[in-house]
């Protein structure tokens, strides 16, 4: 059995997550993605899909990026 880190559940049938080389468990997707995926730059919300980056920033969609002040993103359909 394995320990998930993000909720500390003890699960027999956790996943492993690598990322960058360094190796992550997890008892579900809920608690990876809580744990690992990035947040908007405008409204915080967890970016589970692709977003939009401007620069060093990413945000959950072109209206986020539009109110920090970004230009030119367009969000694709």
């Amino acid at each position: 059995m394995a320990r998930c880190e993000t909720c500390g559940n003890d699960y027999s049938r956790t996943m492993e997550i690598v990322q960058n080389g360094e190796r992550h468990t997890f008892d579900c997707f809920e608690c990876a993605i809580h744990a690992m995926a990035p947040h908007c730059s405008h409204c915080d919300c967890r970016i589970i899909g692709h977003g939009v980056a401007a620069g060093d920033r990413v945000f959950c969609c072109n209206h986020c990026a539009m109110k920090e002040g970004v230009q030119g993103l367009v969000d694709h359909v």
